[in-house]
């Protein structure tokens, strides 16, 4: 299977539990997140105080685990850093 049959044999892929919807389930949107709403991992806070030092804003480490995922996109796009380059 070559990389254009392999594209679209995931194309038409339904993700379990996201009926209607096609791809990877490894994007949510953290407000749908069950475990959302409990502290922020490690990975999480030592992500977020890199960009939060590199963007010169201040590190907030009270954050949820769906708070800081979205503190992080901000602080990604803000520094640049993370973000897809393709």
């Amino acid at each position: 299977m070559d990389n254009e049959d392999n594209k679209a044999a995931q194309d038409k892929t339904t993700v379990k539990g996201n009926t209607g919807l096609k791809g990877d389930n490894t994007v949510k949107n953290p407000d749908d997140w069950t475990t959302g709403s409990e502290p922020m991992t490690g990975a999480q806070g030592s992500y977020l105080k890199t960009l939060s030092d590199e963007a010169g804003e201040q590190f907030d480490e009270g954050l949820s685990k769906a708070e800081a995922s979205k503190r992080i996109d901000e602080l990604q796009h803000k520094t640049g850093r993370g973000l897809d380059e393709g």
